[in-house]
């Protein structure tokens, strides 16, 4: 995974949108490469349209009659947990899903690295204790099963979910599950400095289409249900989806973190240039 060419791709073209104002204290005790808002003095540069006037410097214009800003150095935290939803749901549709999962978790993993982080990788499946992953053994994510019965808000009961303080903690699962989203996004952004929250779906699950009469069975329970895919019934489906990411998104409002909902087949490249970008979990290098 960690040569995978779309994954170098996008390793090399976008850094992360790590949070100017975390939501609770510090991220970190590493130093950026970039130019942010923390305390640490790191260089003066000529005034441009739009920069802030807050950070002019009014001495050494006097000095030099240029106005001038000063630039800091942005923190990063080096404590970062991607949590990877590795339950059977998300083989729906076939592989798709588990290897955009697979690609998402490999970028995220490889820009952290970058900075000088250890992003932690945690398995959300049947495992006792939780598998988890390091950047050394990044690769292992290309056999990685998808075929774990136990889902996040199971785990969550169970308190089996290791979490670190005062990370920056991704997620990445397509939710489709039975949870209750205030409870299950209160649980996550617990003890965080940040929260990044990924759904990836397959095409159909965001948009299904009328197929007629089909006889479905739960990807998880193994379960069959015979069901006309009718107008009717989509649209029911529909609502619920609705519904659902409705929830997540104001409960991830609340605790100030991005919501994206990304579709599978739309390939890693387009869901960081589109979903990432604009909820400014990525930006361009």
């Amino acid at each position: 995974m960690r040569f995978d060419p779309e994954v170098q791709q996008v390793v090399n073209s976008y850094q992360l949108g790590l949070p100017r104002m975390p939501v609770a204290g510090r991220t970190g005790e590493l130093l950026g490469r970039g130019s942010g808002s923390s305390l640490e003095f790191q260089e003066y540069r000529e005034y441009m349209l739009g920069d802030d006037i807050r950070h002019l410097d009014w001495a050494a214009y006097a000095r030099s009659d240029s106005l001038m800003v000063r630039l800091y150095r942005e923190e990063i935290s080096p404590r970062t947990e991607i949590l990877l939803d590795v339950s059977r749901s998300m083989t729906s549709g076939g592989t798709i899903k588990p290897q955009v999962a697979r690609q998402l978790t490999a970028t995220f993993s490889l820009l952290v690295s970058q900075l000088g982080g250890r992003p932690k990788i945690i398995l959300l499946g049947d495992e006792r204790p939780l598998g988890q992953l390091d950047i050394e053994n990044i690769d292992v994510l290309d056999s990685i099963p998808f075929d774990s019965i136990s889902n996040m808000a199971e785990l969550f009961e169970q308190n089996l979910i290791p979490f670190g303080r005062q990370s920056v903690r991704i997620v990445i699962s397509d939710f489709l599950f039975q949870h209750d989203p205030a409870s299950l996004i209160k649980r996550l952004a617990a003890g965080c400095c940040a929260l990044w929250v990924i759904q990836l779906l397959n095409g159909w699950e965001a948009n299904p289409t009328r197929i007629g009469g089909r006889r479905l069975i739960d990807i998880e329970s193994n379960h069959e249900i015979d069901l006309l895919l009718d107008k009717k019934t989509i649209d029911a489906y529909k609502n619920r989806l609705k519904r659902l990411q409705d929830e997540l998104a104001r409960n991830c409002r609340r605790v100030h973190a991005p919501f994206v909902i990304s579709t599978a087949e739309n390939g890693l490249q387009q869901i960081c240039r589109s979903d990432l970008c604009a909820a400014e979990i990525l930006r361009v290098s």
